[in-house]
């Protein structure tokens, strides 16, 4: 696959002009993430959802079968939250991921985490882009808003609009360089900000007591991971999760 990017040429002669000239540009190397099947241990850590510096108080597995990612679950309880968060820090990259609830999504939430710190949740500390249903979101927060749907900066940026295809496989792709953030759903672009000038104020939902930082004060370089949080009889799945470090 390539990008392409245009500049204009003035060119001198019998007349001026501007032609506009679209040059093809290579896509970077990317690193497969999740290469082969089995439990998925090396590289990677799982913690729980509630403070990504605990680990989850009964063993949950992240495994992969036929390619695909498995959200964690464990063989001892019926329902453990939790994220598979990489042991490596990451800055500036391109992150593509498809994902799909396996019965619908009307009782299934997730997301992706960026930047984020081995502490705290990744929606309030680095950088949450959310994976879930209205249905869903919607019958936990009665007053939640676009903000807190598919493609979403958790809390912060909603999506410029909302292509997520629900019972259906989606497809992001995430571009992160310095302090602009680009994120593409099924070839949409749904977020294009600069996080330099996202400043507003960050009210955490009530279970979370510490203040909560605007994105222009967080880290530019941190874990990236994939949430596993649907209520039981619901599964977040992943797979050709990928990753090109640009920095």
């Amino acid at each position: 696959m390539k990008r392409h990017f245009c500049r204009s040429l003035i060119l001198a002669g019998s007349f001026l002009g501007a032609l506009s000239v679209c040059v093809a540009q290579p896509e970077p190397k990317f690193t497969v993430l999740f290469p082969k099947d089995g439990p998925v241990t090396t590289g990677w850590v799982v913690r729980t959802w509630a403070n990504v510096k605990d680990a989850p108080e009964w063993e949950t597995i992240w495994q992969v079968w036929d390619g695909i990612l498995y959200g964690g679950k464990s063989p001892t309880r019926k329902w453990v939250g939790t994220w598979l968060l990489s042991e490596r820090e990451y800055g500036d990259f391109i992150l593509e991921v498809d994902f799909k609830f396996i019965n619908g999504g009307a009782t299934g939430n997730g997301g992706v985490a960026l930047r984020a710190p081995l502490a705290g949740r990744p929606s309030y500390h680095g950088m949450e882009l959310q994976i879930t249903d209205p249905r869903y979101e919607f019958s936990l927060y009665r007053y939640g808003g676009s903000d807190q749907l598919t493609g979403a900066i958790y809390k912060v940026l909603p999506p410029i609009k909302q292509v997520y295809n629900a019972g259906e496989w989606n497809h992001y792709r995430i571009d992160l360089r310095g302090p602009q953030l680009k994120v593409w759903l099924n070839s949409t672009l749904i977020q294009d900000a600069n996080l330099d000038t996202v400043t507003q104020k960050v009210i955490p939902h009530e279970d979370w007591k510490e203040a909560v930082q605007p994105l222009s004060q967080r880290p530019r370089r941190g874990h990236i991971g994939f949430q596993e949080l649907s209520e039981l009889g619901e599964q977040l799945i992943y797979r050709n999760a990928r990753i090109a470090v640009l920095d």
